[in-house]
């Protein structure tokens, strides 16, 4: 492909991507369905289109992820508990392999500083557990989300304390937004159910829009690096 025009069609993937990312924000400030269920799989498919057009290693992963995170989107779509109940265990599934995928994509060399981040988000995501009641199916689901992200807010926060880099300040910025998109949504489906709220949507399309994008550089960003080794390593 020429390099031109390979620039041209990588930067409309990229203004397309944030287009439909306006128009899902906007579709959800006024609940309109239809359109929410033709943009909002857009957005993990536009990924994956940028990335199979600009990464030169296309990991099946970043695929797989992709797609779980299509099929979460459209579950959460509807104010329906059993469908909520299904959409909850996709992004089990989803956090779960983007997990393994990070650990993939870096290497963790120092045990103690990654304990040190883990913990305190371990703490304010137990409270949010406990300080609200919630269904009994979904229950453990959510205690297990929980140790997901303070463990990838933990990787996060303990690789960019330890060496300030592009990789790991992408990395950061996603798990971030990632954790803020996380909490915003459970704020809106368990802790704000009877109370009518117009932003809370919108919101959590923004941060899932900024959050995945950044989560789609940091993987360019890994793999141009060369750091993608699947080791686990600690250091005392």
């Amino acid at each position: 492909m020429n390099q031109d025009f390979r620039k041209y069609i990588l930067t409309f993937l990229i203004v397309l991507y944030f287009f439909n990312g306006g128009i899902e924000v906007v579709a959800e400030y006024f609940h309109l369905n239809q359109l929410i269920y033709m943009t909002k799989p857009l957005i993990p498919l536009l990924l994956m289109v940028l990335y199979y057009l600009n990464s030169a290693r296309k990991d099946s992963l970043f695929f797989i992820i992709m797609g779980l995170s299509m099929v979460t989107n459209l579950l959460f779509i509807p104010d329906n508990p059993q469908i909520l109940f299904y959409g909850v265990i996709a992004y089990s599934v989803h956090r779960i392999f983007l997990l393994f995928f990070i650990l993939k994509k870096i290497k963790i060399k120092h045990f103690i500083p990654l304990v040190v981040a883990t913990l305190p988000l371990g703490f304010i995501f137990f409270y949010l557990f406990t300080a609200n009641e919630l269904p009994d199916n979904t229950m453990y689901l959510i205690l297990f989300h929980n140790i997901l992200a303070a463990i990838l807010g933990g990787i996060a926060i303990s690789l960019y304390v330890m060496e300030d880099n592009k990789v790991n300040s992408l990395l950061l910025i996603s798990t971030l937004l990632f954790l803020g998109l996380q909490l915003v949504i459970y704020i809106e489906k368990y802790y704000l159910t009877e109370v009518h709220s117009e932003w809370m949507r919108p919101l959590a399309m923004t941060i899932n829009i900024l959050a995945f994008y950044t989560f789609y550089k940091f993987v360019l960003a890994a793999e141009s690096t060369h750091n993608d080794g699947s080791a686990f390593r600690s250091k005392l």
